[in-house]
């Protein structure tokens, strides 16, 4: 088959992400009640071209800028926080790089749109067998796990000397998902356990996270890391748009059921939102400028510095943080009728909350950037 012209493809993707926008918009109460994204969206994803952005151009993929996808789960995002979270995994082809490359060229030349999710810790011990490596375990936070192709988890190897962890990618067939994902933000990402007994993993099909890759392109040469907070971060920004648009727009063509001022007239909504919305400006302003950067210098140079990886760790921070407070802002403005189960203001302000707890940008984020500044010694995976 031949590929479209690339700019009518990325023409379709555009409407495609239009389209199932307002899908989802309409079916947020699914996918809460289901704890999961379904299958059908997921399809969405990969018409969108979600999970083929970061693919290879000789492996029909579309090579995409992280700047360029950052945007399309920041879209994402508004229409649903934990929808934008389970696309957010596209990016999973920049650490699967770090597996051989045949493998890699096995995986996304057999189907560009290849669903992957998985689940680092516990690493759990495995042991080397006729055929590869056994593997066994319960692995919690598997995002997006119920509609993917390939799942994996981490492991350790006796006598393995790496400060990060090995993962092992197994077929979805031979991993159980134990549906143990309830909560009260990003409930939607399905991030149950996986459980595996005994699956015998070929040692080439897994990888060190955050290891580097043996091919040259651009993007396995961004800090894979980095982008991996980034991708998720992208989702408070998404959550927080949504809930300022919703005060601007339906909130506050509503009178008040007591006589006051219509929202948009009473001085102290006036004030939070215009907080909000400069909040949300310099985050948003931060966070791309900085991965704008560390792009350019990767058409330049090898890597990127040491100093634009720490802030590329901080923008996430930040773009996490401030995203959430931004959400927090406009609930706060949203009226007595934001506190019912059913309102989108208390959801977005919970699920932006949720983000900032993910332990690629929480609290102790800050102090290994702080760290990093100074040249101490920071944790594994941060630079």
């Amino acid at each position: 088959m031949t590929r479209p012209e690339p700019d009518l493809a990325r023409q379709a993707q555009d409407a495609a992400l239009a389209d199932l926008c307002t899908t989802i918009r309409g079916r947020r109460a699914e996918f809460e009640q289901l704890r999961h994204i379904p299958r059908d969206i997921v399809e969405g994803f990969k018409r969108a071209g979600v999970y083929r952005a970061f693919v290879p151009e000789r492996l029909g993929g579309d090579a995409i800028t992280p700047m360029a996808f950052l945007h399309k789960i920041e879209t994402l995002s508004a229409a649903d926080p934990s929808a934008g979270w389970v696309a957010s995994f596209g990016v999973t082809p920049t650490y699967l790089a770090s597996l051989p490359q045949a493998t890699f060229d096995e995986i996304y030349g057999g189907n560009p749109d290849t669903v992957f999710a998985g689940g680092l810790f516990p690493p759990q011990p495995a042991y080397k067998v006729d055929g590869g490596i056994e593997v066994s375990g319960r692995w919690a936070w598997c995002s997006g796990s119920m509609c993917a192709d390939l799942l994996g988890g981490g492991i350790k190897i006796e006598g393995e000397g790496s400060p990060l962890p090995r993962t092992a990618v197994m077929p979805r067939a031979k991993v159980t998902i134990d549906e143990t994902w309830d909560t009260i933000g990003l409930r939607g990402t399905g991030s149950h356990d996986l459980v595996a007994d005994k699956v015998v993993v070929p040692e080439d099909w897994t990888f060190i996270r955050g290891s580097k890759s043996g091919m040259e392109d651009a993007i396995f040469r961004y800090p894979s890391m980095s982008l991996a907070a980034q991708v998720l971060a992208v989702v408070a920004l998404g959550a927080a748009r949504e809930a300022i648009d919703y005060i601007k727009s339906d909130a506050a063509q509503k009178a008040s059921i007591t006589g006051a001022p219509n929202p948009g007239q009473r001085p102290y909504v006036q004030g939070a939102i215009a907080r909000a919305e400069a909040t949300l400006a310099g985050a948003r302003a931060q966070f791309y400028d900085i991965t704008a950067q560390a792009w350019d210098e990767l058409q330049h140079a090898p890597e990127v510095s040491r100093d634009t990886h720490v802030k590329l760790r901080l923008a996430s921070t930040m773009a996490a943080h401030d995203g959430a407070e931004a959400a927090r802002q406009a609930f706060l403005v949203g009226g007595a009728s934001a506190m019912m189960a059913d309102h989108p203001l208390g959801k977005l302000m919970v699920d932006a909350a949720c983000v900032a707890q993910h332990a690629f940008m929480g609290e102790g984020t800050w102090t290994a950037a702080g760290a990093a500044m100074f040249g101490q010694q920071t944790p594994p995976g941060f630079p």
